[in-house]
């Protein structure tokens, strides 16, 4: 009995510190094993999807980067002295030495390796997102900037996994420092540099980017100027086509679980376009789930439209103003108005045969004194949004008889519209099967297969 006690009274806890210290130490093993064998490898060998592999483990790892594992895996991934290791390490405070004691002497015996450039921009890419995670958004910039300095003269593929990344954080660093017009010059140098070198990743990242810094500010004419005029190229990438190309594609493409936000503000901009196209979307989409809420403002602004009330229209911009303004759609809900116009027009052509410009100036609630009725009602039967004709004589709007629907080419249309929305799909489907260049004729290493096995238990264990 006493000897029970005296083993329970010995059987310590560990102290949250030093199990910390544990965690520290083996991600920091896992780093300087494994990233730098696939970062080394990838750049020997030319295999992109080690170097992508890479990058996956870092973002599974990301939220567990502390200065304890990156000022040691600096030490070890770059030579000592080198420009990149003195520029990496200045952006870490003196003050955290105490921090960066674990693992100190198992990096002095392992010693220094020559590292490639490809270790280089992943170390630039490492400390970037430690720095943004940590808010640190002024090192961020310089980091960042740095990074992209040093891609200069680089032509590899290898590299461009790479750097296509080190591209989205170096715009992320300045959106969240308020200076994202400061690099719009430097991102079309990038981009016209992409070109030249046939780096079709960094290609499709620096276009999106490129239209984002444009959107941010809403700069709309020379984002569609930049998006028609740049060279096409064949896109490896179809979630990033579907971003830049179609809002409804680029939603149905997003994580259903993992990308609420994103799926919530591309159905918040097609519903928009779709309403300035003059058509109402359906209500099902207003029903999605996590979506109701957010998208409640905008239910209101179709029903609006959907009837042509000019007066709710414009209680709802006023009641949701805060809103809209922040999801910066103020200003294409103000060109709603035409199609309220129209829509109401089209409700008054189907319910009279024959009414007088004056009674639909009152339906309308424009005042017949400043609107020029007669202007607006053969404007919208030019443009086909109604089926009327105008009687200048009497002052009337004269609607025709509604005939068989059937017996124009308006099904044939809808139907062929169907169809090659089905045929599109098919060969978004075919193409997104990617495969590695000759992936039929390489054979598959056994180090390949216990690698992901490796992999898959660690993120288990993480």
């Amino acid at each position: 009995m006493t000897q029970d006690v005296d083993m329970k009274e010995q059987q310590v806890p560990a102290s949250p510190s030093s199990s910390l210290e544990s965690m520290s130490h083996r991600v920091l093993q896992h780093f300087k094993k494994r990233v730098v064998e696939l970062i080394e490898g990838g750049a020997y060998t030319g295999k992109v999807r080690w170097i992508l592999r890479a990058v996956s483990i870092t973002i599974v790892l990301r939220w567990r980067l502390k200065v304890s594992v990156i000022y040691p895996f600096l030490n070890f991934a770059l030579t000592t002295g080198s420009e990149a290791h003195s520029r990496l390490i200045s952006f870490f405070p003196k003050d955290d030495d105490h921090e960066m004691e674990v693992d100190t002497a198992s990096s002095a015996t392992q010693g220094t390796v020559n590292h490639s450039h490809e270790m280089e921009i992943y170390c630039y890419f490492l400390v970037l997102i430690f720095l943004i995670d940590q808010k640190k958004y002024t090192e961020a910039k310089a980091c960042s900037s740095a990074g992209i300095a040093s891609l200069k003269n680089s032509n590899r593929r290898t590299v461009d996994v790479l750097a296509s990344r080190l591209y989205f954080y170096y715009s992320l660093s300045h959106e969240l420092s308020n200076s994202l017009s400061e690099i719009r010059g430097n991102l079309l140098v990038l981009h016209r540099v992409a070109r030249l070198h046939h780096d079709e990743l960094g290609q499709e990242r620096l276009l999106n980017l490129i239209l984002h810094n444009y959107l941010h500010y809403n700069l709309y004419d020379q984002a569609e100027k930049f998006r028609s005029k740049a060279p096409p190229f064949e896109v490896l990438s179809l979630p990033v086509l579907s971003r830049k190309e179609s809002l409804l594609q680029a939603a149905r493409k997003a994580p259903v679980e993992r990308s609420l936000g994103f799926r919530v503000q591309c159905n918040k901009w097609a519903i928009i376009v779709r309403l300035l196209l003059g058509e109402i979307p359906e209500r099902t989409l207003f029903k999605q789930k996590g979506m109701k809420n957010a998208l409640r403002p905008y239910f209101d602004l179709t029903n609006a439209v959907r009837i042509g009330d000019l007066e709710l229209l414009k209680t709802v911009a006023e009641k949701f103003s805060t809103t809209f303004t922040s999801d910066r759609t103020n200003n294409l809900i103000v060109r709603l108005r035409h199609n309220v116009i129209r829509n109401r027009l089209r409700h008054i052509s189907i319910a009279y045969s024959r009414i007088s410009l004056a009674d639909v100036a009152t339906k309308l609630r424009l005042n017949p004194l400043i609107a020029d009725v007669e202007s607006i009602v053969s404007k919208a039967i030019r443009d086909g949004a109604i089926d009327a004709m105008l009687d200048h004589a009497n002052g009337w709007m004269v609607s025709k008889e509604t005939g068989d629907i059937y017996s124009t080419n308006e099904p044939q249309i809808a139907f062929n519209s169907r169809i090659a929305f089905c045929l599109n799909m098919h060969n978004l489907a075919v193409r997104s099967l990617r495969f590695p260049p000759n992936y039929h004729k390489e054979q598959q290493v056994d180090s390949d297969s216990d690698s992901d096995t490796s992999d898959e238990e660690y993120d288990d264990e993480y």
